[in-house]
């Protein structure tokens, strides 16, 4: 077996495990430091009115229900690989007719029909997939309209060892590792970065175009 194929059956499987009983506490917790969420949108907003969104890892819907309202006439695409996440974003993306999910994790086009998305949003998803963030910037790119935007709002880094030890226990990795790697394959139109709770770590949000 390949060893990328290897390694990314072991990683989508290891977030299947870790959402099985995250996905019931998720909504409720993850508000208090998944910061700058609806920030992204709006950068989307500023720059595009986009026919087709796809949110790669789009876990309970929360920025789906967001981009359903920012943008009401857009085709909105939800993509994961948590069952179980994604049976909390099914409750909500029924009451949105623009809204459709997929199970599945990203790397197939054939799974999109052939749709090539205006924007791809990833919302703290990429610094979970580890080494496999640099695949799915690469494959974002492939899979974009020409012209296309990635939007990405995530965790940057953290000058604090044990807070990065704590967040790397939650599979999280946090060393400003993702912008170098979405400035080498996309046109830069903003990337910010952000402080959250008196620095004890840093986000970021960064919109590119293809």
């Amino acid at each position: 077996m390949d060893m990328n194929v290897e390694n990314s059956i072991k990683q989508n499987q290891l977030i299947q495990n870790y959402y099985q009983f995250q996905s019931i506490i998720y909504d409720v917790t993850r508000w208090s430091f998944l910061f700058g969420r609806k920030l992204i949108i709006d950068k989307i907003a500023e720059v595009c009115t986009p026919k087709t969104i796809l949110e790669i890892g789009c876990g309970t819907g929360y920025n789906l229900k967001n981009l359903s309202k920012k943008f009401p006439e857009s085709k909105i695409i939800g993509m994961d690989v948590s069952r179980d996440m994604l049976s909390i974003a099914e409750k909500k993306a029924n009451k949105y007719s623009n809204i459709e999910l997929i199970e599945s994790p990203y790397g197939d086009s054939t799974i999109l029909n052939n749709i090539q998305p205006d924007v791809i949003l990833f919302s703290y998803m990429l610094t979970m997939v580890n080494p496999e963030f640099s695949f799915m910037i690469s494959q974002a790119y492939k899979d974009l309209k020409p012209g296309g935007y990635v939007a990405v709002v995530d965790f940057y880094n953290s000058k604090h060892e044990w807070f990065r030890n704590h967040m790397g226990n939650h599979h999280v990795r946090m060393e400003g590792h993702l912008t170098p790697v979405l400035e080498s394959k996309f046109e830069t139109v903003q990337n910010e970065i952000h402080r959250a709770y008196f620095n004890t770590w840093q986000y970021f949000t960064f919109l590119g175009k293809k």
